[in-house]
């Protein structure tokens, strides 16, 4: 579109060859809105960049491997949480093609926490999101324990992939057990009255349903069903404690 409007405002003001300057330079902008996603359209508020399934699954891979590295060793049982989960995700042939790529990615550069999650802040739903920071709890729990090493970076990478805090220590609580850990994933004060917890548990429960990911393949539906299947559990605890 850029290139008629730049070309009727050439002619209008250098008639024919400027009708054909400005239709070449409105052709340049147009090509250069298009390859760096639309601009305008993020400015406006307009839809998310795309994302493809390689490079997502690359630049997931990358925060798998800062997780695994965080605590200062990698564990065997976090490589093979990761390699079980592309292989329920993508099949065997590719996850073991993919996984090559993780392998050195481990091993042999450094990864940019900040830069792979905003990358991917910009390029995909909230939702999906919310199931990346999951993802990264059970990378940190395959070896028996959440270290605190890790949960920081996790917190730091949820806030460059712009989870809101609750959101994030809702998802945390799955994780570690307390006595206000059922509130917490429904997130709300243990003081909430019973109406409020109803409310809550309605609220997640939506939130986290599997179709909210239906998306996506198979393994990051499983992992938001696990989510959905917490938020039920939590409130389950809390009737029983109640009564209600």
């Amino acid at each position: 579109m850029i290139k008629w409007l730049a070309a009727v405002l050439g002619y209008m003001y250098f008639r024919f060859p400027g009708a054909i300057l400005g239709f070449i330079i409105g052709s340049l902008l147009d090509n250069y809105i298009r390859s760096s996603g639309g601009i305008f359209n993020s400015m406006a508020g307009g839809k998310k960049q795309s994302v493809s399934p390689g490079d997502f699954e690359l630049n997931l891979l990358s925060l798998s491997s800062i997780v695994i590295k965080a605590d200062g060793q990698v564990s065997q049982q976090e490589l093979d949480y990761v390699r079980s989960y592309f292989i329920q995700a993508y099949g065997k042939e590719r996850a073991n093609a993919t996984f090559r790529t993780f392998n050195e990615v481990v091993k042999n550069r450094q990864v940019s926490a900040a830069n792979v999650a905003r990358y991917l802040a910009a390029r995909t739903k909230y939702p999906t999101r919310l199931q990346i920071i999951h993802f990264l709890f059970g990378i940190a729990q395959a070896d028996g324990r959440v270290s605190e090493a890790e949960g920081n970076i996790i917190k730091d990478i949820a806030g460059y992939l712009q989870i809101g805090s609750r959101d994030f220590e809702s998802i945390k609580a799955m994780f570690f057990k307390s006595t206000d850990s059922a509130y917490t994933i429904l997130e709300i004060e243990k003081s909430a009255t019973d109406a409020e917890v109803k409310k809550a548990y309605r609220k997640m429960a939506k939130k986290y349903h599997p179709d909210k990911l239906g998306h996506m393949d198979e393994a990051y539906r499983k992992g938001a069903q696990e989510k959905f299947t917490k938020v039920q559990e939590a409130y389950e605890q809390i009737q029983k404690e109640r009564g209600i």
